[in-house]
């Protein structure tokens, strides 16, 4: 990948929420030959950046965000990482540019859906100036790819809920809610929400425990892309720990759209899924059967 150009006309900043991904993200610039600048965000960037200019910022804190980019000369922007939670209004510091836009930016700031707000972060940091991209253009060896992805594959009960599982997520997506869905014995019992991936897992293994599915179905999980999403910030990632609650959960195992979807250390998610006898395989919505037959 070659970044020669964008490198020459200004640094790379990477916002960096909670979760592996803005490490990987960082750790891929740097192979790349960039000296991306870290802007950690308060109470969710939960590693340290030593080695890394980096900065933390308060999450809405736009005006000490738009000064650190013209500190450091950012060009780009990588939105990477969880956030757990939105800001209170009396958190939100707007730059002059984005008071023009008061009330209607700070609204869908405290209450849009996920993806609207991510919309609107992305046009108020691209309004003065920057270009955002995405996670998979610094590390595009991230990316699911399409088929299996290690030893194990879905048998034919498991295709079934992969295509059950996917088809409750991508309308859930549609809604802006979440980006995940659990199919068992092609019934879906479990939908994402502002938890997360691995707690909805969790509660998936609660109801297993509490009888209230059957043992001897396996089941699914999928993770899509929001079909209205804009792939350059959020798009779904599973790494070990998504494998392991899999495993607690009774799972057969996970499916991730190809392309648009991120697998944060493969070559670990592989030795867990093999290890524990579940699949992991990338679908592609474009395809016949998504692409498993």
């Amino acid at each position: 990948m070659d970044l020669s150009g964008d490198t020459a006309a200004g640094r790379l900043a990477i916002i960096a929420g909670g979760g592996l991904l803005p490490s990987y993200v960082a750790e891929a610039a740097r192979a790349a030959g960039e000296n991306p600048v870290i802007v950690a965000l308060k109470d969710e960037s939960d590693r340290r950046w030593e080695g890394y200019d980096h900065a933390v910022v308060g999450i809405g804190d736009f005006a000490a965000l738009d000064g650190l980019f013209n500190r450091y000369g950012v060009s780009r922007v990588v939105m990477s990482g969880s956030v757990r939670r939105r800001p209170e209004w009396r958190e939100v510091r707007p730059t002059l540019r984005i008071l023009m836009k008061v009330p209607a930016a700070i609204r869908t700031l405290l209450s849009g859906g996920d993806d609207t707000v991510l919309q609107m972060v992305i046009r108020l940091i691209e309004g003065n100036g920057r270009r955002v991209v995405g996670a998979h253009e610094i590390a595009p060896d991230l990316l699911a790819s399409i088929g299996p992805l290690g030893a194990v594959a879905p048998g034919e009960e498991d295709r079934r809920d992969i295509a059950r599982a996917a088809e409750a997520a991508e309308t859930l997506g549609r809604l802006d809610i979440g980006q995940g869905a659990v199919s068992i014995g092609g019934r879906v019992v479990a939908l994402e929400g502002l938890e997360g991936t691995d707690e909805m897992l969790e509660r998936v293994a609660g109801l297993r425990a509490a009888g209230r599915i059957s043992p001897r179905r396996r089941g699914a999980l999928v993770k899509l892309c929001k079909p209205q999403q804009d792939i350059r910030a959020d798009l779904p990632a599973i790494g070990v720990s998504t494998i392991l609650n899999a495993k607690r959960a009774g799972l057969g195992g996970i499916a991730v759209e190809a392309g648009r979807s991120l697998v944060l250390d493969r070559a670990a998610v592989i030795k867990a899924a093999d290890e524990a006898g579940l699949f992991v395989c990338g679908i592609d919505r474009g395809l016949p059967t998504w692409g498993l037959e």
